[in-house]
């Protein structure tokens, strides 16, 4: 082992630019006089993210979040605008607040509730979100909520007389926020008085962490607070701007609550919870409850063996449908399937998608899903209950799909090298709107024929409705990725693509970068990356692979490497580096590899087995599992890792 690669095993991701730029001047040259530019790093300033379609229930217009980067450059606006289906007129902007997103139609179509984001309070810290409504008959948005930690989640009751929502407010949070009203009210008290100063110790959170459990953080949240836990509410929805509405809350306890499903009468709602103090220490279950919409003591329906999402029920409220992997045997990849159950005592989950071997409700995956806005619902019943519908990831695809709820036959909708990241369907289920990723594209609104027939050519058909890079996409040169498939060490079949720099010449010798997946099960695919394109533009030419382990080639295929990890992965990888290595564009002494979180430890491991690349870039990675347990602030147990374990499910699909 050269010692110059064990310098190289572990670098901050930033000196990944520094590197990309000195190895790409050693073969780039100029194209002076080009229509287009190549794309930067800065670029990603004025991207545009579209998020979380909503299709109207009369199906002529779709609701959309809408995300950019502030005037700042150091965070996010996000904003709710509207487009026809027809595609015969431009987006309009719907309201004018900085942080609104999530939007859902009333089911009589006439008004929309969306979450507002608050502006920061005078600690600094961005306000809660609240519940807006905006009237599509005109006039300004109104808040309809004021809960100290905020509303989320809203789902119209039937009748569109009723939101129920998450929140994690507390009956605490609730008086100490009236006493801070009270106070205001009273403007004289004098704040250095004994009184108030007591009243403000009192009401002082205290930073000091007192940890009990083995999870006590989490990534991007911080510490967890375990005092507090998402709850179900409700709220009746003003008919006036200035009626006043209290909101009710209709479950609590010690655990967190989620998956709002109303029935269809309006009666009850049923949701998921998992009412265990450590779940981590066991294999997933999820409780089904239901409770009244006015409120009463929630009733368990069943405890399923498995971590569920993505609940819907059917047209008829007698089945429900949702995404789950089951947790036998313990495995370090099991794909996720779409499962049906009746609403009946004793009731058993039955895997619809048992004989389908690829992943329900998933999708491969870029750098640029919107980073703001979120996602909607992934599973959708057809009005006769007949059929679901969903996304599914396939061979480094993404494609819309039909699943007959008899007997889980599946059949594609949309066709191509393409992701479907997100979709919305009308209520006749002739017309879904689809949030569609190209090599080529972010991701945009395209309108999908639905067809009855599977044999009508018709079916399938997308219109694009929304454009929302033009501009800037007017001014770059990005190419698409071309496909390779070969053969590893064992025969096994590897899908990977080639990212070639722009006017690229195959006489010319070129720097190349393998840049490896995390998770370790994810994968890559037919949807925008901002990184390779950013690479290819400064002269390299950009393998990425799903080797062994990855998603969406079946099961077994993503299992391979329990107890196996890393190892006949990386060989996967060089097999795929020698693979283009025999075009004869790429120059042997300039192989540069990178990779992140799974990625950075296969780079990691790369180093340590080969010295035929000359530079190697180890992004958040994990090189001591002990380290990586002690100060990471992504904290979960491990069941399975290296060559004596095998790897959790590092993309694990619960419903919390």
């Amino acid at each position: 082992m050269k010692s110059r690669f064990i310098a190289a095993v572990i670098l901050s991701p930033i000196i990944l630019f520094a590197i990309v730029t000195s190895l790409a001047a050693q073969n780039s040259s100029s194209q002076p006089g080009a229509a287009k530019r190549a794309i930067t790093e800065k670029d990603l300033f004025n991207f545009v993210w579209i998020a979380d379609p909503q299709v109207s229930p009369d199906g002529s217009r779709v609701v959309f979040t809408r995300v950019v980067t502030d005037e700042k450059r150091t965070g996010y606006e996000t904003s709710i605008w509207i487009v026809a289906t027809s595609g015969s007129e431009a987006p309009i902007r719907l309201t004018n607040g900085k942080h609104d997103a999530h939007p859902r139609w009333s089911p009589d179509g006439k008004r929309i509730a969306f979450m507002r984001g608050g502006e920061k309070d005078e600690n600094g810290k961005p306000r809660p979100p609240q519940l807006a409504i905006l009237s599509l008959a005109g006039g300004e948005a109104s808040i309809i909520t004021d809960l100290p930690k905020g509303a989320t989640s809203p789902v119209w009751s039937p009748d569109s007389r009723r939101i129920a929502f998450l929140s994690s407010t507390t009956p605490e949070d609730i008086a100490k926020e009236q006493r801070k009203k009270n106070d205001a009210k009273a403007g004289g008290a004098n704040p250095s008085s004994p009184a108030s100063k007591a009243d403000s110790e009192g009401d002082r959170e205290s930073d000091i962490h007192i940890i009990t459990r083995a999870v006590y953080r989490d990534n991007d949240e911080g510490y967890l607070d375990f005092k507090r836990h998402e709850h179900i509410w409700a709220i009746d929805v003003p008919t006036t701007s200035d009626e006043p509405a209290k909101p009710l809350q209709l479950t609590g306890g010690d655990y967190d609550e989620g998956e709002i499903a109303w029935t269809h009468d309006g009666s009850r709602i049923y949701f998921l919870t998992r009412r265990i103090d450590e779940p981590y220490y066991e294999t997933p279950t999820t409780d089904i409850y239901s409770v009244t919409s006015a409120g009463s003591v929630p009733e368990k329906l069943a405890t399923v063996p498995m971590g569920i999402g993505d609940l819907t029920l059917s047209p008829d409220g007698r089945r429900i449908a949702f995404h789950g992997s089951v947790t036998q045997p313990v495995r370090s990849y099991s794909q996720p399937d779409l499962w049906i159950m009746d609403l009946t005592p004793n009731a058993q989950p039955r895997n619809l998608t048992a004989d389908y071997d690829f992943d329900m409700g998933s999708s491969v995956f870029g750098d640029n899903a919107a980073p703001r806005g979120g996602n909607g619902p992934t599973l959708h019943w057809s009005p006769d209950g007949r059929r679901l519908f969903d996304i599914v990831a396939k061979q480094g695809r993404t494609p819309l799909v039909r699943v007959n709820a008899q007997t889980g036959a599946v059949t594609e909708i949309t066709h191509g090298d393409q992701a479907v990241l997100d979709f919305s369907i009308a209520p006749d289920a002739r017309t879904a709107v689809a949030l569609v990723s190209t090599p080529l594209a972010i991701g945009d609104l395209f309108t999908v024929a639905i067809s009855e027939n599977q044999d009508d050519s018709k079916g399938g058909a997308q219109t694009r409705i929304t454009d929302a890079n033009q501009a800037l996409w007017s001014q770059l040169n990005l190419t698409a990725p071309e496909e390779i498939n070969y053969k590893s060490f064992d025969g096994i079949p590897i899908q990977g693509w080639i990212q070639k720099p722009p006017d690229f010449d195959p006489k010319k010798k070129y720097p190349l970068i393998l840049d490896i997946h995390g998770g370790p099960h994810t994968a890559y695919g037919w949807v925008f990356d901002h990184e390779f394109q950013w690479m290819a533009a400064k002269g390299y030419v950009v393998l990425y692979i799903n080797p062994r382990g990855s998603t969406s080639y079946g099961q077994d295929f993503g299992n391979i490497i329990q107890y196996h990890y890393p190892g006949d992965d990386y060989r996967d990888l060089m097999a795929g580096v020698d693979e283009v290595l025999k075009r004869g564009y790429v120059d042997s002494k300039k192989l540069g590899v990178t990779g992140g979180s799974g990625g950075g430890v296969l780079t990691n491991w790369t180093v340590t087995q080969t010295d035929r690349f000359a530079a190697a870039v180890s992004q958040r990675d994990i090189s001591n599992w002990a380290s990586w347990w002690y100060t990471a602030d992504w904290a979960r147990p491990i069941t399975a890792l290296r060559r004596t374990r095998a790897e959790s499910n590092c993309s694990a699909r619960s419903s919390f």
